[in-house]
């Protein structure tokens, strides 16, 4: 006698990055000035008083940008950042460090309560994960706060 078997339906799972610059082409960031400069750049100027927007730069053990990825767009007086979402893009582009990144529409650079505890909840994060979270910088057209120049890290 012959038992049958159930089949389950499954999704496939594939894990790709694919970069298109030599390693040493890339930016270093050496400074939160240095990063800002960057993240100014790749920042839809626009919208930057008008909605805000959560960024992470993502880099390797020598702090070359391997990238920078859009986590969210939301209102303008706030947007989500999902950890799981932030996390899940760093271990796809084995990334060893991130640099979190956010722009205040108002123009007002002082981080929020809600700004601390989530840079608390992702370094803690990524000390699970071997991934170093070296900064959290705030965002506007003409400057910038850093938590890791304010020793908020």
């Amino acid at each position: 006698m012959v038992q049958e078997q159930n089949s389950f339906k499954v999704a496939e799972v594939e894990v790709s990055y694919k970069s298109n610059y030599n390693i040493t082409e890339r930016p270093q960031i050496n400074s939160s000035r240095n990063a800002y400069q960057i993240l100014i750049q790749h920042w839809r100027l626009g919208s930057i008083e008008h909605l805000e927007e959560f960024k992470v730069i993502l880099l390797n053990t020598n702090n070359r940008v391997l990238g920078i990825v859009d986590i969210s767009v939301g209102g303008v007086s706030g947007t989500m950042a999902d950890p799981k979402i932030i996390f899940a893009v760093a271990l796809k582009t084995n990334s060893s460090k991130l640099i979190l990144s956010h722009n205040h529409p108002s123009g007002n650079l002082k981080p929020s309560e809600a700004d601390k505890r989530l840079t608390q909840k992702l370094k803690e994060g990524g000390k699970l994960l071997d991934i170093e979270v070296c900064d959290h910088i705030i965002v506007t057209n003409h400057n910038y706060f850093s938590f890791a120049d304010e020793c908020m890290m």
